[in-house]
């Protein structure tokens, strides 16, 4: 179900003022549904309708706005429809990313990127959800961003020109690289031991993993699988390795 789905009716936006705004969602914050302006959110795809989630300018008009830096004045003024949780609903985007670099998981996400990926977008949307350090781009330096709408303005990016450049940072930041991809040898990550600190390696859709990318590994995993299909979306993959970390370790 998508936000514009979500039967949940907005808050009564004339809720009394509470405290100062934190990533918990503020009570004078209307939770979506509000016409706003297109400030900083991702374009639709020709066909595609305008999303509807968000909220509508702040209530009252400029004598009521918060005093407070974290907060920018042309969405107080024009509304937010941004895809960001409720809580971050009118902060401005360095505003987001110092909040989210305050408090960023110790995974690192990889990903190859010979062919261009279309998942690589996707990916790192998800990074951003479970709160990446950073994501690392190996390979092609150009990435369909389409997929991440837009979380990658709020999401760390690093490039990499080739599999030996990645390795070399892994290993000066003292990161093991855990490998994800079902060959030989490979563990299924519920019987793994998945380290705190890491860097989460994916291959590309359909040729998975480089043998090089493999070897340099410190370690490969994989998801196990019940059905009669050899592997699943290489976007898939990852958001179920990143929430396994999640949930061992957030």
């Amino acid at each position: 179900m998508t936000d514009a789905d979500d039967p949940t009716p907005a808050l009564d936006p004339r809720f009394p003022e509470g405290d100062a705004p934190s990533p918990a969602r503020d009570p004078r914050v209307p939770t979506r549904d509000a016409p706003t302006s297109t400030h900083d959110t991702e374009a639709p795809a020709p066909g595609e309708q305008t999303p509807t989630h968000g909220v509508g300018p702040w209530p009252g008009g400029p004598d009521e706005w918060p005093d407070d830096p974290r907060y920018d004045p042309e969405l107080l003024a024009d509304g937010d429809r941004r895809n960001v949780v409720d809580g971050y609903r009118y902060w401005s985007m360095d505003a987001i990313v110092a909040d989210l670099d305050a408090k960023r998981h110790p995974f690192h996400v990889a990903i190859e990127n010979w062919q261009h990926d279309l998942n690589i977008g996707t990916i790192v949307r998800s990074a951003n959800a479970f709160l990446a350090a950073e994501v690392h781009i190996i390979g092609r330096r150009r990435w369909n961003r389409r997929g991440a709408m837009v979380t990658d303005r709020y999401q760390h990016v690093r490039h990499h020109e080739d599999v030996a450049a990645f390795v070399t940072w892994a290993r000066e930041a003292g990161l093991p690289v855990i490998a994800v991809d079902n060959v030989d040898g490979s563990v299924p990550i519920d019987r793994s031991d998945l380290p705190e600190a890491c860097v989460l390696l994916f291959g590309q859709e359909g040729p998975g993993l480089s043998a090089e990318a493999i070897e340099a590994a410190t370690g490969v995993v994989e998801i196990t699988q019940y059905g009669s299909t050899r592997s699943i979306n290489a976007a898939s993959a990852a958001a179920v390795i990143m929430y396994e970390w999640c949930r061992r370790w957030a």
